[in-house]
């Protein structure tokens, strides 16, 4: 997919980007985290269980009105895109998937490390132009990440091979961002490759109280990312919706993404102190892909922003991010 142009490349074909619709655009559908193979305690993963579960979830984003789900589980994180092709077929909602790794504390380091940067280029290409591996399901977008607040050489070298990956192929580029910090070093480092600032959302903005530094990465033309609603043990949902707010009125509704960075299914127990789905969903009640719908929208109405300011958050500037202003 060339710079401009007007088609998405999801899990099951290319789409027009004007049929997107309502966009999500930080979900996950599976995660693995490194290791958890080896954990001979945690629940066994049953792919028909977690594909039941994920068609439900799916079916009832679309009752909803969403037409695209963006899944940017990096390549070392479980990645599964042959489990996507099938969701998207069963569920009928759009999925994207990406190419592109996890940073270092939490990845699969090894062989990247020893790689040099044109190799790992050339396989983010691969998977953006012919497919994952030999499944022939190709990446929409790049996903980058970095730790908090310093980015190794390891995540510097990870970020220009998608920056140059995203330039050579035009698909655009999902960060993670650890602790809400390096948003600037990630688009410095992305332009500095000649990708526009538009091409990127600095992801997990919202996880910290700081409007001045949402606005700043707006100033630069990036989309910031308002995509852990429901992570309330990071920041409460009200204040994600007043820097929503704040950042909208300052005159950068156009510069803002929503979702809520939520797990439908876990290979491996989700966290080391939750064996189960269920255990997540008690301490965080409300992050689930249907609470910016159902809680959120409802609340920045009632905060003064438009029918026509939602649309723009919701279906227009994903459509934006994804073929370029």
């Amino acid at each position: 997919m060339t710079s401009g142009a007007r088609e998405v490349q999801t899990v099951t074909g290319r789409v027009s980007a004007a049929d997107l619709g309502r966009t999500l655009i930080h979900e996950h559908v599976l995660i693995g985290f490194p290791g958890w193979q080896l954990d001979a305690l945690a629940p066994r993963y049953v792919r028909a269980d977690a594909m039941a579960r994920a068609v439900d979830q799916m079916q009832e984003l679309r009752g909803l009105g969403v037409g695209t789900f963006v899944d940017p589980c990096p390549m070392d994180l479980g990645r599964d895109v042959e489990f996507l092709a099938e969701l998207s077929q069963r569920s009928g909602l759009r999925i994207v998937c990406t190419t592109g790794a996890y940073f270092e504390a939490e990845g699969i380091t090894y062989t990247f490390r020893h790689m040099p940067v044109e190799e790992i280029t050339a396989i983010y290409i691969k998977e953006i132009t012919e497919g994952v591996g030999d499944t022939g399901i190709r990446a929409g977008a790049v996903k980058i990440a970095t730790g908090a607040q310093q980015i190794s050489d390891y995540e510097r070298k990870l970020v220009i091979a998608g920056a140059r990956a995203a330039r050579e192929t035009g698909v655009p580029l999902i960060s993670h961002t650890q602790e809400a910090s390096c948003g600037h070093d990630q688009i410095d480092l992305v332009t500095g490759e000649g990708v526009s600032a538009g091409r990127l959302v600095v992801g997990h903005s919202d996880g910290i109280d700081d409007h001045d530094y949402h606005r700043s990465l707006a100033e630069r033309g990036a989309f910031v990312g308002f995509d852990r609603f429901g992570i309330s043990l990071i920041v409460p949902d009200e204040v994600r919706v007043k820097n929503v707010l704040l950042l909208a009125k300052s005159g950068h509704v156009r510069n803002i993404l929503l979702s809520h960075d939520t797990i439908s299914c876990w290979q491996g127990r989700p966290l080391p102190f939750a064996n189960r789905h269920e255990d997540v969903l008690a301490m965080l009640p409300d992050w689930r892909p249907t609470s910016i719908l159902t809680k959120i929208v409802p609340q920045l109405r009632a905060g003064g922003l438009s029918d026509a300011d939602i649309a723009t958050i919701l279906v227009d500037n994903p459509r934006r991010f994804f073929v370029g202003s």
